[in-house]
Formats: C-alpha cells, sequence, structure tokens
C-alpha cells in the first residue's frame, strides 16, 4: 500500500524558512521522479518542484525557483522541500507524490499534506 506521508508545514513569519519532508513506502521511491506540488484555498493544485529518480536533475515553478529547493534521501525514501524567503502567496497545503518527470502526471493517490501559512 503506498503512503505518502507530509509534515514540516507551519506558521511562519514572510522571510521565514520551512523544511518539508515526504515519508513513501510502498512502491519503489529510488525508481520515480518525485515532486512537490501546493494547492491554495480557491485555486487548483500547481507543481512546484521535481527531481529525478536520482537527483541528477532538478525543476522549479518560476513563482519559487531561486528561493526553493527539492532534495531526496532515497536510502530513507524521503524527498524533501527546503523553503527560503517565504511569502504570503506561497501560503497552501503542500502535498508530494511520485511523478513523471517529464509530464504532468502523477503515480499515486495525494497523502494529506502539510499546511504552510506565511502571515504576519
Amino acid at each position: 500500500q503506498v503512503q505518502l506521508v507530509e509534515s514540516g508545514g507551519g506558521l511562519v513569519q514572510p522571510g521565514g524558512s520551512l523544511r518539508l519532508s515526504c515519508a513513501a513506502s510502498g512502491f519503489a521511491f529510488g525508481s520515480y521522479a518525485m515532486g512537490w506540488y501546493r494547492q491554495a484555498p480557491g485555486k487548483e493544485r500547481e507543481s512546484v518542484a521535481r527531481v529525478t529518480s536520482r537527483a541528477s536533475s532538478t525543476d522549479y515553478a518560476d513563482s519559487v525557483k531561486g528561493r526553493f529547493t527539492i532534495s531526496r534521501d532515497n536510502a530513507k525514501n524521503t524527498v524533501y522541500l527546503q523553503m527560503n524567503s517565504l511569502k504570503p502567496e506561497d501560503t497552501a497545503v503542500y502535498y508530494c507524490n511520485a511523478r513523471d518527470y517529464f509530464s504532468a502526471r502523477v503515480m499515486f493517490n495525494w497523502g494529506q499534506g502539510t499546511q504552510v501559512t506565511v502571515a504576519s
């Protein structure tokens, strides 16, 4: 049974930082590209960052480029999202999923996500 468990969210002031984690189980984690996504209230879920199966390549949405860093530890079946210089518009529920690196296709059902709120 596939499980994706996101954690690390919280309330942070503008300009602050958070590190999200996603613990994956039930599939061959090291064989899949992984992605972080977010969904703000009233908006569709959007891709934020992606990383290839062996972390040889990463890519970011323009809105987070230079501020967010995706990484992974295949030994721990975990993908991370380091978020710096946070802005109020980064407020959303953040999710991870395995994905096809070159298409928008995600592989599994979504987890519960982790809430990130950026406010003063």
